[in-house]
Order: C-alpha cells, then sequence, then structure tokens
C-alpha cells in the first residue's frame, strides 16, 4: 500500500547531490528525504530566504524545516494535520508558512528594540472609538441601576424569624461597580494593511497578524491584547443569538441591566401565571419552549410571547429556565460556586447568610441584578402558594442547578451538592429583602 506524504517524494538524497547546481534553488523548496542537518546547510548556504524539508535522522517519521535567515540555517520541527504548522498558526502550503515566518523574523529582527517599546505609549485612550464607548457607558450606568448593599447582619431581639434572628441592616460605602466586560479575542486574519488599535502599529504576517474581538470588532496585536482594559462594548450587529450568549455580553450590547428574556418573560408570567398551579415545576412542551427561543433569537425584544401566541404559561416558564439554563457562564458564575456551596454547609443561620449575602457581592454587576430581579419575582410568587403550591422551598429544588453548576462537569459533583443549590436558592427567596 502507498502512502500519499504531506511533502511529496525526495528530490535531493545522496545519489542526486550532483542535480543541486543544475536545478538551481527551486529544489530547496522539495522535501529532500532524510538528510544530516550538516548537509541541509550546506545545500542552503549564502541562499538567503530559501528552505527545505528533510526528515529526522534523530527521530525517523519526523520532519524538519530548514530555513536560511540571517546567514544561518533556523531548523524548526515541522507538523501536518490536513495544514502545515511549526507553532500556533496553520497555513495551506509549505510556501505560505515560510512567506509568514521570513516576514516577523525580518520585522523582529530588524526592529526588536522598538517592538519592546510599541506598547509603552498607547494610543487606544485617545481613540474617538474609546471614548464613545466611555460615554456610552457612563450613560447606561447613570440611569438608575441597583446598586449592591452591604449589610451585616447582627442579633436583634426586636426582629425574630423562625430560621434566624433578622440582621438589623447597616448600609456601608460600597464603591460603584459597572458593567465592565474584558474583550473576546480571537486569532484574526487580515485582508490588506491593517493597524493595531491599541498601540498603532502596523499589524504584520501574511495570516492570523493579531486578534479581534468577536463581541466588540477590536483590532489589536496579540501582545497588545493583554494590555486592552475590560471595557468592551458589544455591537449588537455581531450578537447572532439572544439564548446561550454570555451574559454580560447580551445586555451590553442592548444597553440594558438585565436580559431582555428574563424582563419579558417574569413580566408576562406575573400577568397572568402567578396562580399557575406547579407554577416553574410544571413542565410546558418542548417543542413550543423551543419556538420561544427562536423568537428570542430571531426578534430580541420584539418577540410574541403573549397569550394568544402561547396560552400555556408553563411554556413561558420553560422558556426562561431554559434560557438561565444555556448561559454559558451561570448566573451564580462558575468561580463563585464552591464559595455559595460551602456557605450553604455552615451550621449557624446567620453565619449562613452572611457568607451568602458577601458571595452576592463577589458576582458580576450583570449576573447580581438579573439574580436580584428574579429572586423578587419568585418571593412574589411564593405569596400566592395556596394557588400555584410552590414555595421557597420548591422553588429551590426548581432553581438550584439552573442558578448554580459546578465547574467541572461532574455527574457526581451535581448529586452531591443539590442540597446545597436548593438551599442557596430558598434562602435567596425567603431573605431576598435583607440579601439583596
Amino acid at each position: 500500500m502507498t502512502i500519499s506524504h504531506p511533502y511529496g517524494s525526495p528530490t535531493c538524497t545522496s545519489s542526486s547531490r550532483k542535480l543541486q547546481d543544475q536545478r538551481g534553488s527551486h529544489v530547496l523548496r522539495r522535501f529532500h528525504g532524510m538528510i544530516s542537518r550538516e548537509y541541509a546547510d550546506e545545500l542552503l548556504a549564502g541562499k538567503e530566504g530559501t528552505y527545505l524539508i528533510r526528515e529526522s535522522q534523530r527521530q525517523p517519521g519526523t520532519h524538519t524545516l530548514a530555513l536560511s535567515f540571517g546567514h544561518q540555517t533556523l531548523n524548526y520541527r515541522l507538523f501536518y494535520d490536513g495544514k502545515h504548522f511549526v507553532g500556533e498558526k496553520r497555513f495551506e502550503s509549505v510556501h505560505d508558512l515560510v512567506t509568514d515566518a521570513l516576514i516577523t523574523l525580518y520585522i523582529e529582527t530588524k526592529a526588536a528594540e522598538y517592538i519592546a517599546k510599541m506598547t509603552t505609549n498607547p494610543i487606544y485612550e485617545h481613540l474617538g472609538y474609546t471614548s464613545l464607548l466611555k460615554d456610552k457607558m457612563v450613560h447606561r450606568l447613570s440611569r438608575g441601576r441597583t446598586e449592591p448593599r452591604r449589610v451585616t447582619f447582627q442579633s436583634d431581639d426586636r426582629i425574630s424569624s423562625p430560621v434566624v434572628r433578622r440582621g438589623a441592616l447597616k448600609d456601608t460605602p460600597e464603591k460603584l461597580s459597572s458593567y465592565e466586560k474584558i474583550h473576546n479575542f480571537k486569532v484574526h486574519t487580515f485582508r490588506g494593511p491593517h493597524w493595531c488599535e491599541y498601540c498603532a502599529n502596523f499589524m504584520w504576517g501574511l495570516i492570523a497578524q493579531g486578534v479581534r474581538c468577536s463581541d466588540c470588532g477590536l483590532n489589536v496585536h496579540k501582545q497588545c491584547s493583554k494590555l486592552v482594559p475590560s471595557d468592551c462594548q458589544p455591537d449588537l450587529r455581531r450578537i447572532k443569538k439572544v439564548y446561550s450568549c454570555d451574559l454580560t455580553t447580551l445586555v451590553k450590547a442592548h444597553n440594558t441591566t438585565r436580559p431582555m428574556v428574563v424582563d419579558m418573560c417574569i413580566r408576562e408570567i406575573e400577568l397572568r401565571g402567578m396562580k399557575s398551579e406547579g407554577l416553574y415545576r410544571v413542565s410546558g412542551f418542548s417543542e413550543h419552549i423551543e419556538d420561544v427561543r427562536l423568537a428570542f433569537d430571531r426578534d430580541g425584544e420584539k418577540a410574541d410571547i403573549s397569550a394568544s401566541a402561547y396560552a400555556d404559561i408553563n411554556i413561558i416558564a420553560g422558556a426562561l429556565k431554559l434560557y438561565l439554563r444555556d448561559l454559558p457562564i451561570p448566573v451564580i458564575t462558575f468561580d463563585m460556586y464552591s464559595r455559595f456551596i460551602q456557605a450553604a454547609k455552615l451550621p449557624n443561620a446567620e453565619s449562613r447568610l452572611e457568607a451568602i449575602h458577601e458571595g452576592l457581592l463577589q458576582l458580576p454587576p450583570a449576573h447580581y441584578e438579573t439574580l436580584r430581579y428574579l429572586m423578587a419575582h419568585l418571593k412574589r410568587v411564593t405569596t400566592f402558594e395556596k394557588y400555584n403550591l410552590m414555595n421557597a422551598e420548591n422553588l429551590g429544588i426548581v432553581f438550584g442547578p439552573t442558578l448554580m453548576q459546578p465547574p467541572e462537569q461532574n455527574a457526581l459533583t451535581t448529586l452531591n451538592d443539590m442540597r446545597q443549590q436548593k438551599l442557596v436558592v430558598q434562602l435567596m427567596i425567603e431573605h431576598e429583602d435583607v440579601l439583596f
């Protein structure tokens, strides 16, 4: 059986060395079989910018790209998985790979000192683009968003409840938080000349010259991306869907404090579903819930979820649960999950509430606001328990796994934590007015 080789057949072995002078430098752009590093150096000597591919003598079956640059031969381990690569970039041909390498080597060699300094005086803060984003942010944050309220839980004999003596609230100064969002940078190939929007320098290379934020479109060098502040303002035209979209990304793109799905579904449920038996526990038809999801993805805030479109309120409740469950980062974020689980395990009721409250203050602002609004709604649901049979514990069972998911998707971990998940949500509903 013949196996096709990604680099073709050897064209310069010990028996064909004498053809070198006749064939010229183009033979250097082919696979040369198993030759030594010394012989490769000999073939490339004095031919700046030429290259060859050889099979390693020390590790048969592996291949090396030998490239002449700067009066020396540079050797790189060469890989192939449908495309050729020696590092992160992947190329359709070895020729493109070498072209990109020569551009990068030349610039990094001739302008090394300048490259090292080019991020020290960025123009980013002076760009009209950035100033516009800051203006939008200040305008949005000045529209009366509810700020997290830090409280302390103190014993007060005048206040009591079956679970814990209610804390006397003491407002303390809280740092003003904003809807900060890190950029969602992804490697990007730019067609034609492009300049970095952080340092204003040319982005070099044949492909993958830099990175672009897939949410706002900011283009920067890969090294500059580490210095860009967390001030991404998503462009609504780049947000392809509502469901499964990062929560902060969605609210910033729509310039709202909470996701529209949460607001619209809760509004509809409170309008006509608060007395529905088994609200949130009873499932609606999955195909109709999927229709609601598609409507939000397609029409956004213009989606029709009224009684004339979906008479069964359980469909709307199911659509809300699906949205919360499908968030790439849960409402109670992955990095805060263990903190809430440990808080639920505390034996002392007051310490438990204090720990949950401290955890809430660490959530991203958009997550905090969404959770605050949802818990206030669920608290109102419990006031109709006579009709809907849903108390805080029942709602905790339903929403625990929806709002809290362990960082590692481990079925055993989820099973072991179900009691704590339920308790966290139950306590947030019962003490919503204290915790938020």
